[in-house]
Parts: C-alpha cells; sequence; structure tokens
C-alpha cells in the first residue's frame, strides 16, 4: 500500500513538472532565435560599414532560416549566402518592411552608413508566445 501511494505521489509530481519544462525550453528556443536574428543583423551592419569586398550586405528573413547576402538584391543560388537556420519550435512568422506585411522580406545595409534599406519589424513566435523585433532608421535593433 506504501509502494503504491509513493508510486502514485511521483506520478502526480511529474505531470506537474513536465508542461514547466517544456515551456521553459519554448522560451529558450524563443530567446536564441531573438540572438539569432539581431546578431545577423549586426553582423550584415558590421560588414557594410566595413566595407567588405567593397560591398553592401543584407538579410533576408524566411520562416525557418535568416540569410546573410551580399549585394543589394538577394540570390538564392548564390555561393557566398550564409544561412543560419531557425531552431523550432521558433519561426519568423511576420515580416513587416517599409509597411508592407509579408511571411519573409530582406533588406540591405548600405555601405560605409550601415543605414538599412528598409525599415520595419521581425515576429517570432513559438506556439505560446511572440516577440517583436524592431530595425529603426539608423539600423538600431530593438526587442519588445
Amino acid at each position: 500500500m506504501e509502494i503504491l501511494v509513493v508510486v502514485s505521489v511521483i506520478g502526480i509530481l511529474v505531470l506537474i513538472a513536465l508542461p514547466q519544462f517544456s515551456k521553459m525550453k519554448e522560451n529558450q528556443v524563443l530567446k536564441n532565435t531573438i540572438g539569432e536574428v539581431s546578431s545577423t543583423l549586426h553582423n550584415a551592419q558590421s560588414q557594410s560599414l566595413a566595407s567588405v569586398n567593397s560591398s553592401e550586405y543584407g538579410v533576408r528573413f524566411q520562416s525557418n532560416q535568416i540569410i546573410i547576402f551580399t549585394g543589394k538584391v538577394f540570390s538564392s543560388g548564390a555561393s557566398d549566402n550564409k544561412i543560419i537556420n531557425i531552431t523550432s519550435p521558433s519561426s519568423i512568422s511576420n515580416v513587416t518592411l517599409n509597411g508592407v506585411s509579408a511571411s519573409s522580406g530582406d533588406l540591405y545595409f548600405e555601405r560605409l552608413s550601415g543605414v538599412p534599406s528598409k525599415t520595419g519589424t521581425i515576429t517570432i513566435s513559438t506556439p505560446s508566445t511572440s516577440k517583436i523585433i524592431t530595425i529603426s532608421a539608423t539600423g538600431a535593433v530593438s526587442v519588445n
């Protein structure tokens, strides 16, 4: 009888704790994705400011990846594209640049000045929550 009570108590504790661990993992994945997006934007801006290879650098946002590209126009087949995959369950659910909302989009940073070609927001979502990354006219990145 005592063993049955102990097993029941342990079962109840596991049922209570398991969803909390799942939510903590989801929140950590969301934080990591926000960090990756911010870091990618800063990286592209830094390369443009430094005029690496005498070129501009941009970022393309897709639902499951972020891509740093060279130049003003994204080319999916370019060999120098740097692809950063987003860890599930996070995804980019909305991209609003210059007032146009879409499921994907891109921008580039002006060479030497680092000014972005577009401003707007990137929404990063998980099943239970979402965060918005804002890109200002100076290229500053903030998270709401």
